[in-house]
């Protein structure tokens, strides 16, 4: 017969005085370790929409839907049952406030449509043409990251004036009016090149 170690006898004694080494998990909830990576999450306040995080995603867990209707919005989504919780998001986020990982873990679900997360973003619209060019929080984040140099692209600077409530508001399609004025809007870069290239005519 083969008599048990020391060490055996020790952890033995010791799991009949302090309880089994099993955690009391579903009765009590489990507290994970604060390095744990669990379901990342978007942070409306800090997300800008610049789809850094779907771009750099090696399982297709983060996609965006882009609304055109009465008031253009962009969807950000992530999909928890196709994470791997890499955390690739969170290092490759520009405003490093965007989307972070949390500590949830508890993912079971019944309904695998309560596994998408998302939130909403306002986007911007070529003046002219109606063509999608980012998120308004994205082009202020970027007017805000390079201060005074955000004076040299008009769009830019355009949307932080609309912001602060600085530039009218009742602007008119460039194709129509191509006057030198009518540079100084939200446009595309299509659009720009169009504008420009017909008031250098002119």
């Amino acid at each position: 017969m083969k008599y048990p170690k020391l060490r055996e006898l020790k952890e033995a004694v010791k799991a009949l005085i302090k309880g089994p080494y099993t955690s009391k998990f579903p009765k009590t909830t489990h507290t994970p370790h604060p390095n744990f990576r669990g379901r990342p999450k978007f942070y409306e306040e800090g997300c800008v929409g610049c789809l850094a995080c779907e771009n750099v995603c090696p399982v297709g867990a983060i996609a965006h839907e882009d609304t055109l209707q009465k008031v253009p919005a962009r969807k950000m989504i992530h999909y928890s049952d196709t994470c791997i919780f890499c955390g690739q998001c969170q290092i490759y986020c520009i405003t490093q406030k965007g989307i972070k990982l949390s500590n949830d873990w508890e993912l079971s679900m019944f309904d695998r449509k309560e596994c998408a997360e998302s939130i909403d973003k306002e986007l911007l619209l070529c003046d002219c043409c109606g063509e999608v060019l980012a998120c308004k929080d994205h082009l202020l984040w970027i007017a805000k990251e390079i201060g005074e140099l955000s004076y040299s692209n008009p769009t830019i600077y355009m949307t932080r004036l609309k912001e602060l409530g600085l530039s009218d508001q009742d602007v008119k399609a460039s194709q129509e009016y191509a006057s030198r004025s009518d540079r100084m809007k939200v446009l595309c870069a299509r659009c720009r090149r169009k504008t420009t290239l017909t008031t250098e005519k002119k």
